[in-house]
């Protein structure tokens, strides 16, 4: 069995893909994975042994660079990105079995188009329910577009959003569809999403209730990491109380700096410690007092059972991986799908949320001393010991069986015509 993996996005939208790419392999599947060309990726899927397809321009630069929210060149990128599928995936599924895809909408929809030309097995992997239609929530707000009202219907503001995202990207699809001899289609988003989108997360964590969407959960996908953590951190660990973990992943430069001159700020006013993560912002040290560590490149789950807390932006990778060790946390979310992983911890009590304006240290440090607070790390770790790890294994066995059995493919039931 061929399977081709295609995301485009930073590493919370590759990490979970490797994690899949190398249980299907050790199933016994031959497994490629078209990945954005950055260095880290490709040294990545070269250490578990997939062959990496480089795909699209470097991701790098433009998440570091552009603030959240930015519209500039978001036509350019998103025509960009569906060539890409069109272009260079296609090429890559060429005679595979399945095609199993994650990424912003231009990508996603553009890849099932592909998979329906090829007549492939699609899959739709969500690592997050936010942007998955639910009477449960409300959608999350498009780019240039003001929050609504609040007594608006959530049925309402999730078709106004199939309709924004049509208005957006649908002409566009459809020229590229039209160009490989397919029919247009009337709705983007729900064609992306598929009858049966998979969600790759925890259902401790992000429990899915029932909708008209025929979800299947997975279970998160991570790859297992057995290295150990390096000496001269293990000598800081070492050398002192649990200190706290800082890191704010893939944000742009200047947000993840200030953030993180803030969050040591508070800790130091805590009186504890700091390991800090250089991240994609390469943040630094300020100064060469002995109670700050910088660390890069780490095995995170072994790590966050060394410290006392982990204060972060609210990936789901980085939430996932920080509750499986047992460790409380500190949420300061900027954007997208990261309020909602902070009300979770919050949720689950296993940790507090940074709401409202940026953090100073006086505030953030107030939320510091709610998820230190006794009680919590029991709860994290109760919490620890109910999240499943069998995510990549579930979702794997389920693709192979379904490829097996030669199930009527996704991707041509109702192609010209999806609804949710």
């Amino acid at each position: 069995m061929r399977v081709v993996v295609s995301t485009y996005g930073s590493r919370g939208s590759v990490e979970p893909m490797v994690g899949l790419a190398v249980r299907l392999r050790e199933l016994g599947a031959e497994v490629r994975v078209c990945a954005p060309p950055d260095e880290e990726f490709r040294k990545r899927l070269d250490a578990v042994g997939v062959e990496m397809v480089p795909a699209g321009p470097a991701v790098r630069p433009v998440v570091t660079t552009v603030e959240p929210g930015s519209a500039v060149g978001l036509a350019r990128r998103a025509s960009e990105l569906m060539a890409l599928q069109f272009d260079t995936v296609a090429a890559v599924a060429k005679g595979c079995d399945a095609l199993v895809v994650t990424g912003p909408l231009p990508v996603t929809a553009a890849a099932r188009s592909v998979a329906e030309q090829l007549g492939v097995r699609y899959v739709h992997a969500s690592h997050q329910p936010v942007s998955l239609p639910s009477p449960h929530r409300r959608p999350p707000v498009r780019r240039g577009r003001p929050e609504p009202s609040a007594e608006i219907a959530n049925r309402t503001l999730w078709d106004e959003d199939a309709l924004i995202a049509h208005t957006m990207f649908g002409e566009m699809l459809n020229t590229h569809r039209a160009s490989a001899g397919l029919p247009p289609v009337d709705n983007i988003r729900d064609y992306a999403f598929s009858d049966q989108p998979w969600l790759a997360t925890d259902p401790v964590l992000a429990p899915w209730q029932p909708t008209d969407l025929d979800v299947f959960q997975t279970g998160a996908w991570a790859v297992p990491d057995e290295r150990p953590l390096d000496a001269d951190l293990l000598e800081f660990l070492d050398a002192g109380d649990a200190p706290v973990y800082v890191g704010f992943g893939s944000m742009p430069a200047a947000a993840a700096g200030e953030a993180a001159r803030t969050a040591v700020e508070a800790v130091r006013a805590q009186g504890r410690r700091v390991v800090l993560s250089r991240g994609w912002a390469e943040l630094a040290l300020t100064d060469d007092r002995d109670d700050c560590f910088l660390v890069g490149e780490a095995n995170h789950r072994a790590l966050f059972r060394r410290v006392s807390a982990v204060v972060h932006h609210g990936s789901a990778g980085t939430t996932t991986t920080a509750a499986l060790a047992g460790a409380p946390q500190v949420v300061v979310p900027t954007g997208g799908d990261q309020p909602y992983w902070a009300g979770r911890v919050v949720d689950l009590g296993i940790g507090a949320e940074h709401a409202g304006s940026a953090p100073t240290a006086d505030s953030l440090a107030v939320a510091l001393e709610s998820a230190l607070a006794p009680g919590i790390r029991e709860r994290a770790t109760a919490v620890a010991a109910t999240v499943r790890t069998d995510g990549t294994t579930v979702a794997a066995r389920r693709l192979l069986d379904e490829v097996g059995r030669h199930e009527p493919s996704a991707s041509t039931r109702g192609s010209a015509s999806p609804s949710a």
